[in-house]
């Protein structure tokens, strides 16, 4: 069985496009999705609408927390507080009410069973949508963090830098953002895992999708914080 893992999408439908043609082409069995699929995109409806076509399991990020309820005090530095609102009141304009409850309804990790292989799948950590565990954690972190139920492998998304760690016989995957990349290269990113006999084949898959585009939806829609986030677009870091 062979398994695409996509997240952070982040209402940027023409990467996630990109992306799920790129993974047509490798002949995936199924694909996956980690959460953060709306917000700070300027295609927060088209890009549910495809995640919802997948007809796929689906667990909830903290972003899509925030369409449903809003950014509180304490989630961000109190200084973007009101624009993180104010881009989230633009997103939550361009939904409908049953969007907005399929973002509630979702699950905050799931367990898959590839080929006899135990998979955990979360956004951030299996116990919250917000804490974040960069790539260069301790061990002890690590374990503490992200492998605290009975599985082989951990897939995560959040902080938008895909890696693969092997750590005690376990492996450790973030996907990295399809949407909104963090690591400076300015490329839609996804994870695949392929299970065959016992055997586990992982690797990080890079995407290049029409950037220019993007920015140019940003500001034809009227988006609230235009500037900044085209910035994160072309540069691939924030």
């Amino acid at each position: 069985m062979k398994y695409a893992f996509i997240s952070d999408i982040h209402g940027n439908a023409v990467a996630l496009e990109a992306v799920l043609e790129h993974i047509k082409k490798q002949e995936v069995d199924k694909i996956i999705v980690l959460g953060d699929i709306c917000y700070r995109g300027p295609e927060p409806k088209k890009s549910l609408e495809l995640v919802r076509s997948l007809q796929t399991e689906v667990v909830k990020g903290n972003a899509d927390e925030w369409i449903v309820r809003g950014v509180k005090s304490g989630e961000v530095p109190e200084d973007v507080l009101e624009l993180m609102n104010k881009e989230r009141a633009w997103a939550f304009t361009q939904l409908e009410p049953s969007d907005t409850d399929y973002l509630q309804g979702l699950p905050h990790s799931i367990q898959l069973d590839l080929e006899k292989v135990k998979v955990s799948v979360f956004h951030a950590t299996p116990d919250s949508l917000f804490d974040i565990i960069l790539p260069n954690e301790e061990d002890e972190i690590i374990e503490k963090s992200l492998m605290t139920t009975e599985a082989q492998v951990y897939i995560y998304g959040h902080i938008h830098v895909p890696y693969i760690r092997f750590l005690k016989g376990k492996i450790v995957i973030n996907t990295g953002s399809v949407g909104l990349p963090f690591d400076g290269l300015s490329k839609a990113s996804y994870a695949i895992v392929e299970c065959n006999a016992g055997n586990i084949k992982t690797s990080i898959e890079r995407v290049t999708y029409d950037k220019e585009r993007v920015i140019e939806l940003y500001k034809e829609v009227g988006y609230p914080n235009a500037e900044m986030m085209s910035n994160i677009i072309y540069h691939g870091k924030r």
